[in-house]
């Protein structure tokens, strides 16, 4: 017979369908896509006011009001939406993985909740059976039509009586499951109804115990009219406190109409962590999403927390979080720009508001300014720097520096700036986070400006010569410290400097660290690695240990005639021009620190035994 390909008119096709084990989707989406059981009322939610939505383009007259009521028989929930017909129960209920919307999905972006039409199977992580009882809108000549399905798997559709059910519209009742009660008390039904439903645009209503409650809070705070700016303010800075659980330091309005998206971020009173991307409560179309929505706004805003609501933002399956995509990178970048111009407002009309928000968040300002120039323009006379002149605006210290030496790190800064600020030397610390990158841009701010990186060779060098006279003096001194720190890669100079309270200073320049750390990994690694390591070397960089000649300890020295006493002299000062670094010590370096103390308080004692004998 040959072989038949499957276009062939006379090939012979069996057609089956899927086996779908519904307690096995069940798991599914209550381990797997959804994070908690709790979303089945919004689930139930979302396809209420969807239903509602239809209707009311069918008919903008149509009621609108959503009715919860909870017992101890289970919850139920009724909308006077468009409701569905038989056809559309078989075709929509019974079918996994259908929705009414698909079919006009860019529409159903924009008009309704639910995408994706597993949301009523989502009843089944806490329900036993859901029964659901519909009338269509769309057709008036339709019957009432029940569907009752079981968590086996079970389902079955019956007609009702037309006079039972007059008016369109849905109900749907759920029977708990086993183990599940606690999803059907009173309390926790208003809570999820009042969490997930309070911004949507219909009434809606959770009725127990023969009390009423109204859940909704009808216009979101910040589309609402205040008399003044004043009210506004603290109307936003209220219901801030209290869906966010802070008390906001500030408030900043993100109304991005044209992106489909409006909220208000507010300002943490405490500050943020950059290493920590912001998470934001975020609503679609007035249904919760999620109350800690990351990627909304840039990272470099994680000084504020957000309550924002959107009808253009793709949620991901779950519903749970937003999908990464071209729309979502738009919506960051314009409620970026807009957290901008807000700090650009309050630095140009309101300095004292700026004040308390940079005495916090002057690292997150920083963040900011790195990614913008003009922001960076607007905000450098705001923003103050470590320097040898204090904690300044560099505009400020720019005006006495024309030159501006900048360092890698804070130990750097640390090492050299007491000394560098006595010779008149323009430093600032660029150790910090941010504050290096917004350094570097100084000359395209403030024309004339130059920035350099510090070298340690132009301290040196600013450092007033001794009389060779003087120098002579201390030629046994420098000697003996010459080769006790030689060792230790370390050279010694003697030079005259202010202030006299520091007798010595560590030079140690990028290169010197470098050759340190490769000669440390070299004396740690194994025969390959330490001459691999060996080729890299470079004997050229070295650090110093500057002596001061107006330092009365260090005049002193030459007059110590016992040269152990005068070695454990010279370690000592080494010891504390390393510690004035602040930066972490090696193994040889903290041994020498230890045996100089030791010398010292063996000496002192020894001295005190021999007065004491001297008295007796």
């Amino acid at each position: 017979m040959g072989n038949r390909t499957p276009d062939d008119p006379a090939a012979v096709h069996n057609n089956y369908s899927f086996q779908v084990d519904l307690r096995g989707i069940v798991d599914l989406l209550s381990h797997h896509l959804y994070s908690s059981p709790r979303v089945y009322l919004r689930e139930l939610l979302q396809n209420a006011v969807d239903a509602v939505t239809a209707r009311v383009r069918l008919d903008p007259l149509a009621p609108t009001g959503i009715r919860l009521s909870v017992d101890e028989s289970g919850l139920r929930i009724s909308d006077p939406g468009v409701g569905l017909t038989d056809a559309d129960v078989h075709r929509f209920l019974a079918t996994i993985g259908r929705s009414s919307k698909r079919d006009d999905i860019e529409g159903a972006r924009r008009e309704f909740l639910g995408q994706f039409g597993i949301g009523l199977l989502a009843c089944f992580t806490v329900a036993e059976t859901i029964r659901v009882v519909t009338r269509s809108a769309a057709d008036p000549t339709a019957s009432p039509v029940e569907w009752l399905a079981r968590a086996d798997g079970t389902y079955s559709v019956r007609s009702l009586d037309r006079g039972e059910y007059a008016q369109p519209g849905t109900t749907v009742w759920l029977t708990p499951r086993g183990g599940a009660g606690e999803w059907f008390r009173p309390q926790r039904v208003t809570d999820l109804a009042r969490e997930f439903g309070s911004l949507l645009p219909y009434e809606v209503t959770v009725e127990s115990d023969d009390a009423v409650t109204t859940v909704t809070e009808g216009v979101p705070v910040w589309r609402r009219a205040y008399p003044s700016a004043e009210r506004r303010r603290a109307a936003l800075l209220d219901y801030g406190h209290r869906t966010l659980g802070f008390v906001p330091l500030d408030a900043i309005e993100l109304d991005a109409g044209a992106a489909g998206v409006s909220g208000v971020a507010y300002v943490l009173s405490q500050p943020g962590n950059p290493s920590d991307s912001s998470a934001h409560r975020v609503y679609l179309k007035g249904m919760l999403l999620g109350d800690a929505v990351r990627g909304v706004l840039p990272d470099w805003a994680f000084f504020v927390r957000c309550v924002l609501d959107t009808d253009t933002l793709r949620p991901t399956a779950s519903r749970e979080g937003l999908y990464e995509d071209e729309r979502l990178a738009v919506v960051r970048e314009v409620l970026g720009d807009r957290i901008r111009d807000w700090l650009t407002e309050i630095a140009a009309e309101q300095p004292q508001r700026l004040a308390a928000f940079l005495s916090v968040h002057a690292l997150g300002v920083k963040a900011m300014a790195s990614h913008s120039v003009e922001l960076l323009r607007i905000m450098l006379p705001h923003l103050h720097f470590e320097t040898t002149d204090g904690r300044v605006p560099l505009t400020e210290f720019a005006r006495h520096h024309r030159t501006v030496r900048v360092t890698a790190t804070v130990e750097e800064f640390r090492q050299v700036a007491a000394t560098a600020a006595a010779q008149g030397i323009g430093l600032v610390n660029g150790g910090y986070a941010y504050d290096r990158e917004l350094i570097v841009r100084l000359p395209r701010l403030l024309p004339g400006v130059e920035v350099v990186d510090l070298d340690v060779d132009a301290i040196a060098a600013a450092l007033d010569p001794v009389d060779p006279g003087d120098e002579l003096a201390l030629a046994p001194v420098l000697e003996l410290a010459r080769s006790v720190l030689d060792p230790l890669s370390c050279d010694v100079i003697v030079r005259a400097f202010h202030p006299v309270t520091v007798p010595a200073l560590y030079l140690d320049g990028r290169a010197a660290r470098n050759e340190r750390a490769r000669a440390q990994t070299a004396g740690d690694a194994d025969d390959l690695w330490t001459e691999i390591l060996g080729a890299l070397a470079d004997a050229t960089p070295r650090a110093r240990l500057v002596l001061n000649h107006h330092s009365p300890i260090v005049r002193r020295l030459s007059r110590i005639d016992d040269p152990g006493f005068r070695k454990t002299a010279v370690e000592s000062l080494y010891g504390q021009a390393l510690l004035m670094t602040h930066r972490p010590l090696s193994a040889a370096d903290t041994a020498l620190l230890n045996r100089a103390f030791g010398e010292f308080l063996g000496w002192a004692t020894q001295r005190a035994a021999d007065r004491g004998e001297e008295t007796e």
